[in-house]
């Protein structure tokens, strides 16, 4: 009897997963994103393309940083994922921003920043478009310099 109880509730596992994937996928396009600029970065512009700063759960902000932008040391709650979609961007951690101490990420390439790292980033050479993961609500604290 147990193995008919056990073989029915998979089989409901089953039915729900496999219902809640039907239908077409909903693609998100760049042109449908709402970009904004911060005040009080230049050369800044954001997209969130999945969830929001203030929502529980998983997102997605999309960053684009004119050449020689540059985003003093700050931190996040949540550890970040940031992939670079283009250009390259120079990253460092710490508390004052310090050229030295940073790496460069080219395009394709991804680095994590754990929850509550300072970090600093620079778009140095050129134009530059990240995106970056995580698992809100998150935020952004930036350290003074």
């Amino acid at each position: 009897m147990w193995i008919k109880g056990l073989i029915l509730s998979a089989l409901i596992v089953m039915g729900t997963v496999a219902s809640a994937q039907t239908g077409a996928p909903v693609p998100i396009h760049p042109d449908s994103l709402k970009w904004t600029s911060p005040p009080n970065v230049q050369g800044l512009r954001s997209a969130w393309v999945v969830g929001g700063e203030k929502q529980a759960g998983a997102y997605i902000l999309r960053v684009k940083l004119a050449k020689g932008a540059r985003l003093n040391p700050h931190s996040h709650p949540d550890t970040r994922h940031t992939t670079v979609l283009s250009g390259t961007i120079r990253v460092g951690f710490g508390e004052r921003f310090d050229e030295s101490a940073m790496v460069s990420i080219p395009a394709g390439s991804v680095v994590v920043v754990p929850a509550n790292t300072s970090h600093f980033v620079w778009s140095r050479d050129g134009d530059a478009e990240y995106q970056e993961s995580g698992v809100g609500p998150t935020g952004t604290v930036f350290k003074s310099q």
